[in-house]
């Protein structure tokens, strides 16, 4: 048995022909993952494999099967890409070796070695392929057989687990080692109305399945890429409706006992549903069924013309079929997904990907005899993943929600403050950084990153997919607390409070002053500042323009942040480059506050812009356009000359808001205490705009009448 992954396997260039090859282990290094075998078919089956032989005696003996994961699902991984792998499978249905051929995984590319992943597809060696197998602990008593993760890249081996299990399975039953379900068969209620088209989509008899030319990488012209409906033709009132009465008794008349009959027409569209490759006694390699875990796929046998739909107000359509299912686990009563199949071509490098398109079949309760049967779905991997991680979620929420109710209260938390005390605001503040680095940073390792800023653009561009970011439940929890937090206050929450690697830096400071240190920390002068915050702008949008050419190379370049060798590999297990950039920076740190965060930070650029649309922003008094009094304590440098707040340059520390109601480190406040004291006035409290609450004399004659 074996397990391997080529020696760089990120973005390599595989021959095309080892998608589209009859003879795919030509093109495939097949006996890595099937040990002993000395010779392999062509491909067969649909999905398609290989078989594996061994040469007895002059004799080819059967050994098992090899398969290539992408001819069989397009699961995708956290790039988005599916990670193509090459598996084995004895006659027994059990793997024999797994390759990972091709991957496009950020965190596999500098950071997580290769071999950790060759670690994880090891686990699955002599693993039979109908088990229970995820991502986690076992547990004996459900039956379920448990993987080591790979720490740092949940996503990714939670996609393979899903890639190995399809793959296998899909196989395994096609050459009989898994038995299909065997599912009870529909009994129909009797109707009498015919249905029109409009009343058939409306209860769900029809579906429609929609793919746009840009989730196939083709560029839109105004048409989808395919425009298809269909439905179960079985049922009589549906079939009636879309048949006629004739066409559908024909149809039954043609059907033996346990096939089913579906119909698929295309009303637009820029190919053909059928497969433009298509040959006699071939396979529709376009379209298939799929039921559970069973797969139905359709042969020449198994097309009948359908001439015209006789539902009153159906579309015009310019392509048709009626399929037969001849599967004998196949049911009507129970939900069923029509499956289109295609190639995606890849923008970057003009390759093609297997991809697919699905859309869920339930025939409506009324035409069935007691209604739908009860059906328990499996909870999909991402809501397995939350389920699991439920407490650290929670703790992670209510975290989160404690440190934004303290800013929200920041009035109430600076008016307790001094600029000798500022305790009340940092007890939450310092909380915020302790729990960030050990929790979410070195713990969770769910430290936010430029590259998923750049994922989401391109899925937002081309293909959207919720269960990606869902896999990784902290990250896709603190980026939801992100965006809300950055157009409510700014991105200083995030960055001055929140952000991993901004607190080790900006605790580092502190610690640097309190031992020491501190005649030896500096800030830059303001001129020389105010010209180097634009660099992270400028890496931050030279890393997007990259992305659109390479997003493999946006990647490589990506590591000007430091998060990956600080918190998911470890500075003493990454080459020295990485590790001397990442602890030079926070050498650094040590002795100039948050310089990352000021000058190269291309995830602080990216938040910096939608701060510019913030909803609220602190307090200013007039006085603040003359006054350098808040400038000369701001850390972040994020005060001008005329004494405006740059608010995209801000960490939120609030120490200025602290001297906005201080009255005595506050200039203007200052100067007033004095006056009222000199004059014996009381002092009044300070209201929102930094003033005291001014005293206004009584008129003489009111005091009179009020003795009076």
């Amino acid at each position: 048995m074996s397990s391997g992954a080529l020696a760089d396997t990120y973005e390599v260039k595989l021959p095309p022909e080892l998608s589209s090859s009859p003879k795919m282990c030509d093109y495939a290094p097949c006996k890595d993952v099937m040990p002993g075998a000395t010779s392999f078919s062509e491909r067969k089956g649909q999905p398609p494999f290989v078989e594996a032989y061994k040469d007895e005696a002059g004799q080819k003996k059967l050994l098992g099967y090899v398969m290539l994961s992408t001819d069989i699902t397009d699961t995708p991984a956290y790039s988005g890409k599916p990670v193509v792998t090459l598996i084995g499978m004895d006659t027994t249905g059990r793997f024999t070796g797994v390759k990972i051929l091709k991957h496009s995984e950020p965190i596999l590319l500098l950071g997580i070695p290769e071999s950790a992943l060759i670690k994880f597809n090891n686990q699955y060696l002599g693993q039979f392929v109908g088990d229970n197998i995820e991502i986690g602990k076992s547990r004996s008593e459900e039956h379920l057989i448990g993987l080591d993760a790979i720490t740092g890249a949940t996503v990714t081996v939670i996609a393979q687990n899903q890639v190995m299990m399809t793959s296998g399975s899909a196989v395994a039953k096609q050459v009989g080692i898994l038995k299909p379900v065997i599912r009870p068969q529909a009994k129909f209620a009797a109707t009498t109305a015919a249905p029109t088209w409009a009343q058939l989509v409306e209860d769900g008899s029809v579906q429609r399945l929609v793919v746009k030319a840009e989730e196939v990488g083709l560029k839109s012209d105004g048409r989808p890429y395919m425009d298809l409906w269909f439905g179960y033709l079985n049922q009589p009132t549906i079939g009636q409706a879309i048949l006629g009465k004739d066409g559908y008794a024909g149809l039954m008349a043609r059907l033996k006992e346990g096939e089913h009959a579906i119909f698929i027409i295309k009303t637009a569209g820029m190919d053909s549903f059928k497969g433009s490759g298509f040959v006699r006694g071939g396979i529709y390699d376009r379209v298939q069924v799929r039921q559970d875990s069973d797969s139905f796929t359709f042969r020449d046998l198994d097309y009948v013309n359908l001439w015209g739909v006789s539902a009153a107000g159906s579309p015009a359509f310019d392509e048709s079929a009626i399929f037969i299912i001849r599967g004998k686990g196949f049911s009507g009563a129970f939900p069923w997904k029509l499956v289109f199949l295609g190639n995606k071509i890849d923008k970057e490098t003009s390759t093609k990907t297997f991809a697919n398109f699905d859309k869920e079949y339930w025939l409506d309760a009324k035409y069935l005899e007691g209604g739908r049967p009860v059906v328990i779905k499996p909870d999909p991997t991402w809501l397995k993943v939350w389920k699991e991680r439920a407490l650290e979620i929670g703790g992670f929420i209510a975290f989160l929600l404690v440190i934004a109710a303290a800013y929200a209260s920041r009035d109430a938390l600076v008016r307790r403050s001094s600029r000798h005390n500022k305790w009340p605001v940092n007890v939450f503040k310092y909380t915020g950084w302790v729990v960030s680095i050990g929790f979410v940073g070195f713990y969770a390792m769910a430290q936010p990153s430029i590259t998923q800023v750049l994922t989401w653009f391109h899925s937002l561009l081309f293909q959207w997919k919720w269960e990606l970011f869902l896999s990784d439940p902290l990250i896709f929890v603190f980026w939801i607390f992100i965006i809300l937090s950055t157009f409510l206050w700014g991105r200083g929450l995030f960055c001055g409070w929140l952000c991993p690697f901004g607190s080790l830096s900006e605790l580092l400071y502190k610690i640097g002053g309190a031992i020491g240190l501190k005649r030896f920390q500096f800030h830059l002068p303001q001129a020389v500042h105010d010209k180097l915050k634009w660099v992270k702008y400028a890496v931050f949008f030279g890393l997007l323009a990259v992305s659109f050419f390479s997003m493999g190379l946006a990647e490589k370049l990506a590591e000007v942040e430091p998060f990956k060798t600080t918190f998911l590999v470890g500075i003493t297990n990454r080459s020295w480059p990485y590790s001397l950039f990442a602890a030079g920076l926070l050498g650094l740190a040590i002795f100039m506050e948050r310089p990352f965060c000021k000058y190269l930070c291309p995830l602080g650029a990216a938040l910096a812009m939608p701060t510019t649309f913030r909803w609220f922003g602190l307090r200013r008094k007039d006085e603040c356009t003359s006054c350098k009094a808040c400038a000369k304590g701001c850390g972040s440098l994020a005060i001008d000359t005329k004494g405006n707040i740059d608010q995209r340059e801000c960490m939120l520390c609030l120490d200025c808001m602290v001297l906005y109601y201080d009255d005595h480190a506050c200039p203007p406040l200052a100067q007033e205490r004095k006056r009222r004291d000199k004059a014996g006035q009381p002092l009044t409290p300070i209201n929102g705009k930094g003033y005291f609450i001014p005293i206004h004399p009584v008129p003489a004659d009111t005091k009179k009448g009020a003795a009076a």
